[in-house]
């Protein structure tokens, strides 16, 4: 699948398919799902449509979902006001494209020097999380799910090499969500766009830099195509997770086999998009590397180091704001992230260590 067949998805759709409308016909409904991402985008379009696909066949039909690529009913970025005013009734994306509407929406999607895939898993799942965003969404009459986890996310492609903090003075760079303001904070000039207008930014030099997801998506993009020095690993981006959002009062008026197999869908979802990028990351690195002649980099020390710092200045900052909502999402946050950090650094992170040093098999 080549970087064009993802453009030409995200052009805007007909008429026909602007006007097209939920069926209710022997009892059976037909939801319409908006998505962020070009049709058939691995493993992020793949996962919505695959989503879309296991409701219908599970409930034998009686709930259908209509999956609409990126632009083919609404842009892309617009997919949650999509359902906030009835356009659709449930959109698949990221939760931190709306932090215009909640900065706390970003906690949801991912957080500098945050939480990992796992990590975020238990804390909305079971230590508080999904009810505080339960909160957050109810002021717009939708409900959230997590659907998807891209794990640890690649830190992006510059068109030159990095050598240390003062090169990113002035950088144009793409990147969304709460680390898009930590990379403002280390001298960034910081956007965001929708993954199928990044590489045309690239080609024509409106931006300097750009971080999409890792090498399964960017691969598949051809951002190697304009820029050859690729940054791993992130670290504003360390378990990014996808959302699926349905339309509150149309949801609560599914019969309850139908509400408990949308949230038992995107839950099982969740986890399979995870396995796709870690099964499917590699091989696209090696063939970025081996076929394209990438050049696979980490940041520079003092990026890293300044990058958590900014985090951490950031994270104060949200933790004294007058939004109540923002102040009580990030407390919950870090509330979480202190007990299950402590997992990961005494129990996971020494395994690693020792497998990486030890087990060359």
């Amino acid at each position: 699948m080549d970087r064009r067949s993802f453009i030409r998805a995200g052009a805007i759709g007909t008429a026909a398919t602007a006007l097209a409308a939920p069926a209710i016909a022997q009892g059976n409904i037909t939801w319409r799902m908006v998505t962020t991402w070009p049709k058939n985008f691995p493993g992020l379009g793949v996962g919505a449509q695959r989503l879309a696909d296991r409701i219908t066949a599970a409930s034998g039909g009686r709930l259908t979902v209509q999956v609409y690529s990126a632009g083919e009913l609404v842009p892309p970025l617009q997919s949650l006001d999509a359902v906030i005013d009835g356009t659709a009734e449930m959109s698949h994306g990221a939760a931190y494209y709306w932090q215009n509407k909640s900065t706390a929406l970003s906690f949801f999607t991912g957080v500098p020097y945050g939480m990992t895939t796992a990590e975020l898993t238990a804390w909305v799942r079971f230590m508080g999380g999904q009810e505080i965003w339960d909160e957050i969404y109810d002021q717009f009459g939708v409900q959230g799910f997590l659907s998807g986890n891209t794990g640890n996310q690649a830190g992006g492609w510059f068109r030159e090499e990095l050598t240390g903090l003062s090169d990113l003075e002035g950088t144009r760079f793409r990147t969304p969500g709460l680390g898009g303001r930590v990379w403002e904070k280390l001298g960034a000039t910081v956007t965001n766009m929708a993954g199928g207008e990044i590489f045309q930014a690239l080609q024509s030099g409106n931006l300097d830099a750009a971080e999409f997801v890792g090498p399964y998506n960017d691969l598949a993009l051809g951002f190697h195509q304009v820029a050859k020095h690729y940054y791993l690993s992130s670290f504003v981006e360390p378990g990014l997770a996808t959302e699926v959002v349905v339309d509150k009062a149309k949801y609560q008026e599914l019969p309850d086999d139908l509400q408990a197999l949308v949230r038992d869908v995107a839950q099982a979802e969740y986890d399979m998009v995870s396995a796709d990028f870690v099964a499917n990351d590699p091989r696209a690195l090696k063939t970025l590397v081996e076929e394209h002649d990438v050049q696979v980099h980490q940041f520079p020390d003092d990026i890293m180091e300044a990058g958590a710092d900014a985090a951490k200045e950031l994270i104060e900052e949200l933790r004294a704001s007058d939004d109540p909502l923002v102040k009580k999402t990030t407390e919950s946050y870090l509330s979480a992230l202190a007990l299950v950090r402590s997992r990961t650094e005494q129990i996971d992170l020494p395994f690693q260590r020792a497998r990486e040093n030890f087990f060359d098999i």
